[in-house]
């Protein structure tokens, strides 16, 4: 943010707090004081020259909520004026789409905002840093919240003159757990005339490069059509993923308006879209979103369209591409999709996968030509290939220094990213070799029979020769393991864990006694756990999945798991339950709290813990559970007792001590207290291995 200073005359504001209407709260300095931990850096999440931006809870009344926390820094920018304007602006207006103040403190030198917490960060983080990427149609929602924020500021907010907020950036648009956008950063905003658009108001140029509306520049005269502008230039940051200015771009150019405007000029429209979203935006919502974009920017403030006309303008073309999307598919591929909640694939045995055979798929899923495949990932190019996670790599490096083949470890399959000749995006699973056909086939014959939200959507099968590909709904998916084990990354928060965490539990309770066969997955790891933008999971990896009758406990041939997960009973005596997936489950949860592998000895500080499990149960009896918590996270101590207390529970050896997903399902949402841990030692066996027993 910049000023320069005109010959307008300066604003002045309020620095009273003495007629702020409710239900804006003041806090003691104390207060806040508690609520950051007197201001510990690392719940710090945001830092400018204002000063820093703290993670908190703070306390009203009877009810504790989750709160960011803006500390004013004597000297810094954003003085008392502003401050004060703030304050006043957010205590009076009252939007879904704009950011909502809690209360302030303002204690001597001291001057403390506090926001509602918004889980998603900022728009400005989404696009610009090391994110699962926006889809194109959340993108399109993100802006039109945000349009509808700021046509509320300039017409509808009771006020008898509108509000223009003067410093609209995709920063200052905040996103909440469900992704609503929220206008927020008032202390720039001036009251301006309603009835009449182009009436101006003369002020001190205050702004940021990149936003400012070249005619409030050059003459100090501002009007809604600055919002305007600022916003057509937030929607192209949006289409092309770049910064307001970005050294990226070519140098004649000083930001990224003037640079999309003369790349449309240049019929180059499709060259500076997203790399992300090129080949899934319909062409013509790409072009009614430019000419949108490019309208907003118009060199005549009058010429461009106002905050309820750019509305109506995304509405509509989100409405269009999502008219697109649905038409994608034929419906059969639809209906099918759905997954008929019928017993298929009947075999002879509980845990026998012989009986999946191709005719059965050709019931039952849409059967696409193998030459519309070629085309969608250009015949398999490596720019199409979804590249192996690194950590598992790493884990096949550890498991090799066990002294263990690693062989089988491999996928039975490699995924490609597809695009059908509709813009249709695609998962394609192309089967590594003839030997694990039959895990392949068993993940088809699987997906088919089962029907959640969290379970991958297949769409439809392709035949080649021997060869049969498997076609996937595909999204930007990130897997758990990829951002729970990289030190840099800080995307996941407690609460976004707690919700993989319930996520995969209802899953599975699902799986053991809703679906409508009963499946024990065999494979739940990290690796299997796929994250989309909002933190939505779906459980991946069903290729060692076993559909059982009631018996307790079924016998198998073949040794099939992964190294770490697999419980003890499972690799001791080849019995197969329900309880086997529990005891997965557990190692899931302790390494979702503590942020380390199952296999990972870096931070084993006792040469008894032989590995996590052994590191937590140690820790646990010590009382020391506080040594285990991943630093990245803020967790209240009851929780971090009960949640690595169920998971203890879990991995008990004996499996009849394991709870049930049920009753794991009850003990996370709180319905229920975990039981007595016994706190028996748990063999650790261990990426996936199997072995003939005879």
């Amino acid at each position: 943010m910049m000023s320069f200073r005109t010959s307008q005359p300066v604003e002045s504001s309020s620095s009273s707090s003495s007629h702020l209407p409710q239900p804006c709260r003041q806090f003691t300095f104390s207060e806040i004081g508690v609520a950051t931990r007197n201001f510990d850096e690392s719940l710090v999440i945001g830092r400018g020259g204002f000063g820093n931006v703290y993670r908190g809870t703070i306390t009203c009344g009877e009810i504790r909520l989750d709160a960011a926390i803006k500390r004013l820094e004597a000297g810094s920018n954003q003085g008392a004026v502003e401050f004060w304007a703030e304050v006043e602006m957010l205590s009076k207006l009252r939007h879904c789409h704009l950011v909502s103040l809690i209360g302030y403190c303002n204690d001597g030198q001291e001057m403390i905002l506090v926001y509602e917490y918004m889980y998603n960060g900022t728009l400005a983080d989404r696009l610009h840093k090391r994110q699962v990427p926006l889809t194109w149609v959340r993108r399109l929602k993100i802006c039109i919240g945000a349009a509808r924020g700021l046509d509320y500021l300039h017409t509808g907010t009771g006020i008898k003159h509108g509000v223009i907020h003067r410093d609209v950036k995709s920063t200052n648009i905040l996103l909440d757990d469900k992704w609503a956008a929220k206008i927020s950063d008032f202390g720039l905003s001036k009251i301006g005339p309603t009835n009449q658009p182009s009436t101006y108001v003369n002020t001190l140029v205050r702004g940021t490069f990149g936003y400012l509306d070249p005619e409030y520049f050059q003459t100090g005269r501002l009007t809604r059509k600055s919002d305007v502008y600022a916003f057509g230039v937030v929607l192209f940051e949006v289409l092309c993923g770049k910064q307001a200015v970005d050294s990226s771009i070519d140098e004649e150019h000083w930001g990224l308006a003037t640079w999309a405007q003369d790349s449309i000029k240049k019929g180059r429209l499709k060259q500076i879209v997203d790399s992300n979203l090129r080949g899934k935006i319909s062409p013509k919502c790409l072009k009614e979103f430019a000419l949108l974009a490019d309208r907003c920017l118009h060199s005549h403030p009058k010429q461009r369209p106002t905050m309820a006309e750019v509305v109506v303008g995304l509405a509509s073309i989100l409405a269009l591409q999502e008219k697109t999307d649905n038409q994608v598919l034929p419906m059969d591929i639809k209906l099918f999709g759905r997954r008929i909640p019928t017993f298929l694939f009947p075999s002879n045995s509980a845990n026998s996968v012989g009986g999946t055979r191709l005719k059965s798929l050709d019931a039952y899923l849409y059967k696409f030509d193998f030459n519309t495949i070629v085309y969608a990932t250009e015949n398999f190019s490596e720019a199409h290939k979804l590249s192996s996670d690194r950590y598992e790599s790493m884990y096949k490096v550890k498991l090799q220094n066990m002294g263990i083949d690693t062989e089988l470890i491999d996928p039975y399959y490699s995924m490609y990213k597809g695009i059908l000749p509709n813009g249709k995006d695609i998962a394609i699973a192309r089967p590594s070799s003839d030997t694990r056909y039959e895990e392949f086939m068993n993940e088809a014959s699987i997906l088919v029979k089962v029907e959640h939200e969290n379970v991958p959507l297949l769409l439809g099968y392709c035949v080649d020769g021997t060869k049969v590909y498997l076609l996937y709904d595909f999204a930007p998916y990130a897997t758990l393991d990829d951002l729970i084990f990289d030190p840099m990354c800080n995307l996941l928060d407690w609460n976004k864990r707690y919700k993989i965490i319930l996520g995969v539990a209802k899953v599975l309770l699902y799986l053991h006694r809703h679906a409508p066969i009963r499946i024990i997955h065999g494979d739940i790891k990290s690796a299997n756990i796929l994250l989309d933008e909002s933190f939505d999971l779906k459980l991946s990896g069903f290729g060692l999945a076993t559909t059982v009758n009631e018996a307790d406990c079924i016998h198998v041939d073949m040794l099939r798991g992964s190294i770490g997960y697999m419980a003890p009973e499972y690799s001791w005596k080849s019995c197969l339950s329900t309880k086997a997936d529990v005891f997965s489950f557990g190692v899931l949860i302790l390494e979702i709290i503590t942020g380390q592998s199952i296999l990972d000895f870096t931070s084993v500080a006792n040469e008894k813990d032989a590995m996590l499990i052994d590191y937590a149960r140690r820790n646990w009896w010590e009382g020391t559970l506080s040594n285990i918590i991943d630093p990245r996270i803020d967790i209240d101590s009851f929780f971090m007792t009960k949640f690595v207390k169920i998971g203890l529970l879990c991995v008990q050896e004996n499996a009849t001590f394991r709870p049930t997903m049920e009753e794991v399902v009850d003990m996370l949402l709180g319905t229920s207290s975990p039981a007595l841990y016994k706190g028996q030692r748990a063999a650790i066996f261990g990426s996936r291995f199997e072995f003939d027993k005879h």
